[in-house]
């Protein structure tokens, strides 16, 4: 147990699939995992523990920003000796080619903030997907039909569709990254599981585009997050 989490050490699976919505656990422990068991509900970030065609499977929320994922992964792996965490979210698309429902798989997360800086004093502001990891999703999604977009990803510590002027954010980018989309978790699942020697993946759904002007019905986004859902836990099945 710790400040924020009151499941026991065992009621935890070595695989978390990590939602940033604690509805959404909710949901996809509903839905994905048979006789799933509630193990936390400390500030409302539910966790559950289920099995998904034979897997012990874990899934719990992250809140969100970098600061609320920090917590739970640095305690799911340190504490609960969780080994993979697979982050499932949503995101916003930086390239035309990229439609609102694709789904992106993260290659590497890059931020402007200093989330290494504070947690671990190095002025780093990018960070690999394990390698591991990204793989299997890649495999599992072609296996399973599943079309992907891999790339680079703005982990934001700012909405961007509240930005006054997202093309200053644009200039700023290194040129050479190629940034395709953003969300606001991902590097600091990323930068805890490689100082703590661990696994973290990323997958995407993208729900907001400035280049397409798309009323999105809630049938239609659970749709694609459906999709996304799936490949998270057939992958698992290759851990």
């Amino acid at each position: 147990m710790t400040a924020h989490n009151e499941a026991k050490k065992e009621d935890i699976a070595k695989i978390v699939i990590m939602p940033g919505d604690p509805l959404r656990a909710k949901y996809i422990a509903e839905n994905f995992l048979p006789n799933a068991k509630l193990v936390n509900t400390v500030r409302n970030i539910f966790a559950y523990t289920g099995e998904y065609k034979g897997k012990r499977i874990t899934v719990m929320a992250s809140g969100m920003g970098m600061p609320s994922m920090g917590i739970y992964a640095y305690e799911l792996y340190k504490f609960y000796d969780v080994d993979t965490i697979i982050r499932i979210g949503s995101c916003g698309t930086y390239v035309p080619e990229i439609k609102i429902f694709d789904t992106i798989l993260v290659q590497k997360s890059y931020t402007e903030g200093n989330f290494a800086l504070a947690m671990n004093n190095e002025n780093c502001h990018i960070v690999d997907g394990n390698d591991e990891i990204i793989n299997i999703i890649n495999k599992t999604a072609i296996s399973d039909n599943i079309p992907l977009t891999q790339g680079t990803i703005l982990c934001s510590e700012y909405f961007d569709p509240y930005l006054d002027d997202i093309q200053k954010l644009f200039d700023r980018f290194p040129k050479d990254l190629k940034i395709i989309g953003s969300e606001m978790e991902s590097f600091a699942l990323f930068y805890i599981a490689k100082v703590l020697n661990k696994k973290a993946g990323c997958l995407l759904s993208v729900v907001d585009s400035m280049f397409e002007k798309k009323v999105v019905s809630a049938d239609e986004r659970q749709n694609s997050l459906n999709t996304m859902i799936t490949l998270a836990l057939e992958s698992c099945l290759n851990i």
